[in-house]
C-alpha cells in the first residue's frame, strides 16, 4: 500500500473518552494519505481489553467505505469498563491493508445509576447576601488497601466545584459540572487519580461554590433558581492487583469549614481572603476536628449523565499590551483582547491585610473603564493578602468578560510582567481557519473567532460579561454553522440540545433560552418564538450536515417534530400568525431605536411565517433520513403550504415584497419560498434595497446571516461585497475600525465620538452577527458541505477585485479540506485539497461547467467576468 497514516479511533465526539455515556459508542477515522483519488474501500476493527479479561474481538475485513460513526461492533461495554480499538483499512482494490493505527483507550462511565455508592452532602451557609456567597472547604478521609493499578474520582455538584486529592487539585477542568437543566440532567465528571492515590489514609476534598445552581443568574437579579443547598457527590473508585475494587466517596461523615474564599460568584466576582487559608486541609494528618458535620442533600441519582462533549478549561494566556492612568488617575491594564477568563497576579512581599481589587470591562469610555453595559454584573475580584511574601493567585469560580482591568491597591508600582489574564471556555478542537488580503476583513474574522471562545463556555451563551449570560437559542440557530466550522461543536451541542429537549414545554414549545430559569416577569407574554424556537431544528439539522452524525436526528426527533407542531399552532389555521402577541421577529434591526430592539422593517409576522417553512421543510429532510415516509410527506405538506401562504401574504406575483426589506427578500430567498419565476427579480430587488440602504446593514438578528447568500445565489455577487466591505456604521466592519476584538451586540454598540450606546442593552462580545463568518468560509473562501459531514465537498469562491487573496481549511470528518485563490489582474488561480475518501464539485468563478474531482490537490485557473455596473457603488465597478 502506497503512503498512508491512520489518526487513532475517535470515540463519538469525546476527546477524550474517559467516563462516558455510551455502551456502545460509535468509531470514527481520519486516513492520512497523498495518494491522488485513494478511497477506502474496506476495514477491519480491533477491540481488545486491555485488562486480559475478555477475548478480543475482530470485525474482520468489512467491505465499505463507511469511517464515520461507525457502530460499535463488538459487545456493549458495561459500567467501567475499558476497551483499546485500532482500525487498518485497505484502499483502491488490490491494495494490502495499511498498519494498524494506534490504539484508543475507551471506557465507559457508571451506566447504571445502582453503580453509586456516594451521596450528595452539602455544607450549611449563611443566609445569601447580595455580592455572593463563601465558599465552603469539605473533605473526607477514606482508606485504601495496597496493590494499586488503576483509580477514578467522579464528581458532580449542586454548584461548581474544585477538587483535591492528598494535597493536589484534581485535573485541569474549571466550574465543573458545568451548566444544565439541574432538575432533570446533572452531569458528572470523571477523572483518572491513578497517580494521586495511594495506599492507606487518603484525603479527598472539594472547595465547592454556589455557580448557577444557587448564585445570581440572568437579568433580573434571580439566584437560588436552582435549590438553596450546595451539595457535592464524589466517589473513589480504586482497583487493585487482586481483582478486588475499593468504592468509597462523600457521605455524613464528612466535615466542612469556611476557607479563604469569603465571596464567589459568576457575576459579581470572588474575594479571597489569604489570611483565612489553612494549610494541607486537603491532605492527611490535618486536624479537622473543629469542623462541621455536612448534611446529606437529597439527589436524585438517575439524573446523572456523562458528558458528550469537552470540558470548560484553561486554553491560553493572554499578556497586557499597556498599563494605562486613566484621566482620573485610576491604573487601568489593557490586555489587547476581549477575551473571557479571569486574572492571574504576582504579588511581591506586602503587609498582612493589603487589600488588591480588579474591576473587569470590556471597553474604556473616554478613557475611564466602562462598566455601566454590566448593569448588576460587578465582575470584581479582591484578595486580601496574608504578609507571607510573595505569590500568585487566580479566582477559581468566576469568569468575567473583559478587554480592561482597573487595579487599585497594588503594593508597589504596577508591572506588564505582574499579571496575565487566563482565557477559559469549553476546550473544543479548533477545525476551521480563514484569512484574506484585507486585514479589516481578517480582523473581522478574528473577532468571531474570540467571540466563539468567550460565548461557549459549557452553554452557548449570548454574551459573556453583563448579568444575562443565558444560552439564547435564536443566538446559536444563527451561529451554529460559522460555529461548527470553526470548532468541533458537536459533543457540546449535542449535551445542549439534550438539554432543550428537557427544557421543552408539554406542548412543543421551546425557551427562547437554555437551560430556562423562568421568563423575566417585565417580558411580554412569549409564545412559539420564530427563529429562537427553531434551534431545536436547526441546530440538529446544522450537526448533521457538518458532521454526519444522523444519530442526532435521531435523538433530537421528538424535540423537532413537537416544536414544529406548536409553531404551527401558533400561525394557526390559515397558518397566517393571526393571532398577534409579541414576537422577538427580527431583532436588532439596525434601524431599530436603542430602547426598542424589536422595531424590525419587516413584521414579526413575516419572519414567522418564512421561518415556519423552513424548519418543516428541515424535518422533513431529517424524516427521509431516518427513514419515516409518513412524517417526511406531512411535514413537506405544511413547509409548501407555509411557503404559499408567505407567498400570498408578503409578495407580489412578480417577487416583488409587501416590505421592501433586506430580510424581507433574503428570507424568500434563502428559505426557498419563491416560485422559479418570482426568484430572480426578488434576488435584484434585494440589489436594489441593498444600493438604496447605501451598502449598509438593513436587518437585524434573523435576516442578517441571509442578506449575502441570498444576493450571491442570484448573481448579485458584487453587490453582497459591497455590503460586506463598508465601513461606515451600521456595517461588519463599522466594529473593527473603532478598534473592536470582539463582535459585538449592537452595530452601534460604541458611538463614533467614543461613548458606549445610551440602551439598556449593550455588550461587545455577542456573536449573532458573526454569524457572517459563514459566508465567508462558504462563499468568499469558497469551502462547504455538499453531503453531510463533507463526504462531498463543494468549491466555490466568489473572488472580489477589492480582495488579492483568500483561503479556508476544516478538518472534516475525513481529514483536512482547503481552498486557497489569489488574484493576478483578472486571472484566478485556485488551490483545493481534497481528503481522502470524498469528492468535491469546483465551480469557477468565470460561470464555466462544474468540475467533478477525486481526493488529492488540484489546481485551476480562469478569468473573472466582466462586471455590469448597474446599482453598484463606485468602488466595486469592474476594471
Amino acid at each position: 500500500m502506497t503512503s498512508l497514516h491512520l489518526d487513532p479511533v475517535t470515540i463519538e465526539h469525546h476527546r477524550e473518552p474517559l467516563g462516558i455515556g455510551e455502551a456502545a459508542p460509535r468509531l470514527s477515522w481520519v486516513a492520512r494519505t497523498a495518494e491522488a483519488g485513494w478511497r477506502q474501500s474496506a476495514y477491519e476493527l480491533r477491540v481488545t481489553d486491555p485488562d486480559g479479561v475478555t477475548a478480543p474481538f475482530t470485525t474482520g475485513r468489512v467491505v465499505s467505505a463507511d469511517q464515520v460513526l461507525v457502530s460499535w461492533p463488538a459487545a456493549p461495554l458495561g459500567s467501567r469498563e475499558r476497551r483499546e480499538v485500532a482500525v487498518r483499512v485497505w484502499g483502491p482494490e488490490g491494495d494490502g491493508p495499511s498498519a494498524w493505527s494506534e490504539p484508543t483507550v475507551v471506557e465507559a462511565g457508571l451506566l447504571d445509576p445502582g453503580a453509586w455508592e456516594a451521596v450528595m452532602v452539602g455544607p450549611r451557609l449563611p443566609e445569601p447576601g447580595t455580592e455572593g456567597e463563601p465558599a465552603a472547604l469539605l473533605r473526607g478521609s477514606v482508606a485504601v488497601p495496597a496493590d494499586i493499578v488503576r483509580a477514578r474520582l467522579r464528581a458532580t455538584a449542586h454548584g461548581i466545584v474544585t477538587l483535591h486529592l492528598n494535597g493536589s487539585v484534581v485535573g485541569e477542568d474549571v466550574l465543573t459540572p458545568g451548566w444544565t437543566t439541574y432538575d432533570r440532567r446533572l452531569r458528572y465528571a470523571t477523572y483518572d487519580v491513578t497517580d494521586l492515590v495511594r495506599a492507606g489514609e487518603n484525603v479527598v476534598g472539594a472547595h465547592l461554590a454556589d455557580g448557577w445552581y444557587r448564585g445570581y443568574l440572568g437579568f433580573w437579579g434571580q439566584r437560588d433558581v436552582y435549590g438553596d443547598r450546595t451539595g457535592v457527590l464524589l466517589q473513589l473508585e480504586v482497583d487493585h492487583a487482586d481483582g478486588t475494587r475499593t468504592i468509597v466517596g462523600t457521605d455524613e461523615t464528612w466535615r466542612w469549614a469556611l476557607g479563604p474564599v469569603t465571596r464567589a460568584d459568576l457575576y459579581k466576582g470572588e474575594t479571597h481572603d489569604a489570611r483565612r487559608e489553612l494549610a494541607g486541609w486537603d491532605a492527611p494528618g490535618f486536624d479537622a476536628s473543629a469542623w462541621e458535620a455536612v448534611d446529606a442533600i437529597p439527589c436524585d441519582l438517575t439524573r446523572l449523565v456523562a458528558p458528550t462533549g469537552p470540558a470548560v478549561r484553561r486554553t491560553r494566556i493572554v499578556h497586557p499590551v499597556e498599563i494605562l492612568t486613566t484621566p482620573s488617575g485610576a491604573t487601568v491594564v489593557d490586555l489587547g483582547q476581549n477575551l473571557v477568563g479571569r486574572m492571574r497576579l504576582r504579588f511581591p512581599d506586602a503587609p498582612a491585610g493589603t487589600v488588591v481589587g480588579l474591576r473587569h470591562a470590556e471597553v474604556l469610555e473616554h478613557g475611564e473603564l466602562g462598566t455601566r453595559p454590566l448593569r448588576a454584573a460587578t465582575q470584581a475580584d479582591e484578595i486580601v493578602l496574608d504578609g507571607r511574601g510573595p505569590r500568585e493567585w487566580e479566582p477559581q469560580f468566576t469568569i468575567h468578560g473583559f478587554r480592561y482591568v482597573e487595579v487599585t491597591g497594588w503594593p508597589g508600582t504596577l508591572a506588564a510582567e505582574d499579571l496575565e489574564a487566563v482565557v477559559i471556555h469549553t476546550d473544543m478542537r479548533r477545525t476551521g481557519t480563514f484569512a484574506c488580503s484585507d486585514p479589516l476583513l481578517d480582523r473581522l474574522h478574528e473577532n468571531v473567532v474570540w467571540s466563539t471562545r468567550g460565548n461557549f463556555v459549557d452553554v452557548p451563551t449570548d454574551c459573556p460579561q453583563r448579568d444575562e449570560r443565558l444560552g439564547w437559542t435564536g443566538d446559536l440557530q444563527v451561529f451554529a454553522p460559522t460555529a461548527s466550522f470553526l470548532f468541533d461543536t458537536a459533543g457540546m451541542l449535542t449535551g445542549w440540545l439534550a438539554d432543550l429537549a428537557a427544557d421543552q414545554a408539554p406542548d412543543g414549545n421551546v425557551p427562547p433560552y437554555v437551560p430556562f430559569m423562568g421568563t423575566d416577569p417585565h417580558m411580554p407574554p412569549l409564545g412559539a418564538e420564530a427563529g429562537w424556537g427553531d434551534a431545536a431544528t436547526l441546530v440538529p439539522w446544522t450537526l448533521y450536515e457538518r458532521s454526519g452524525d444522523a444519530g442526532i436526528l435521531a435523538a433530537q426527533w421528538p424535540s423537532m417534530t413537537a416544536w414544529v407542531d406548536a409553531f404551527a399552532a401558533r400561525a394557526g389555521e390559515r397558518l397566517d400568525f393571526s393571532s398577534g402577541g409579541f414576537s422577538f421577529g427580527d431583532w436588532l434591526d439596525a434601524s431599530a431605536p436603542d430602547d426598542q430592539p424589536w422595531k424590525a422593517r419587516v413584521p414579526w409576522q413575516l419572519v414567522s411565517t418564512a421561518y415556519l417553512a423552513r424548519s418543516a421543510r428541515v424535518v422533513a429532510s431529517a424524516a427521509e433520513v431516518l427513514g419515516d415516509d409518513a412524517a417526511a410527506a406531512r411535514y413537506a405538506d405544511l413547509a409548501e403550504r407555509t411557503g404559499a401562504r408567505f407567498r400570498a401574504e408578503y409578495l407580489t406575483a412578480s417577487g416583488r415584497a409587501a416590505y421592501p426589506a433586506q430580510t424581507a427578500y433574503a428570507l424568500a430567498i434563502a428559505f426557498d419560498l419563491l416560485l422559479p419565476e418570482q426568484r430572480e427579480h426578488a434576488g435584484a430587488l434585494l440589489a436594489e434595497q441593498v444600493a438604496v440602504d447605501g451598502f449598509h446593514i438593513g436587518s437585524g438578528f434573523l435576516g442578517t446571516p441571509l442578506v449575502c447568500d441570498a444576493l450571491a445565489d442570484t448573481g448579485h455577487g458584487a453587490t453582497a461585497w459591497g455590503l460586506l466591505l463598508q465601513k461606515a456604521c451600521p456595517s461588519w466592519l463599522y466594529p473593527v475600525s473603532m478598534g473592536a476584538t470582539t463582535i459585538w451586540e449592537r452595530w452601534n454598540s460604541m458611538l463614533e465620538d467614543g461613548s458606549i450606546n445610551p440602551g439598556g442593552m449593550t455588550s461587545f462580545n455577542h456573536y449573532a452577527f458573526g454569524s457572517v463568518a459563514d459566508f465567508l468560509h462558504r462563499r468568499v473562501a469558497g469551502l462547504a458541505p455538499a453531503a453531510p459531514g463533507y463526504r462531498r465537498i463543494r468549491v466555490a469562491p466568489l473572488p472580489s477585485r477589492e480582495l488579492d487573496w483568500a483561503e479556508a481549511s476544516h478538518e472534516t470528518p475525513y481529514g483536512t479540506a482547503s481552498v486557497c485563490w489569489d488574484r493576478d489582474g483578472s486571472a484566478i488561480a485556485l488551490a483545493v485539497t481534497v481528503p481522502p475518501s470524498t469528492t468535491a464539485e469546483i465551480v469557477l468563478p468565470d460561470g464555466s461547467e462544474p468540475i467533478e474531482v477525486a481526493a488529492g490537490e488540484h489546481r485551476f485557473a480562469c478569468v473573472l467576468p466582466v462586471e455590469e455596473a448597474a446599482g453598484r457603488p463606485a468602488e466595486f465597478v469592474a476594471d
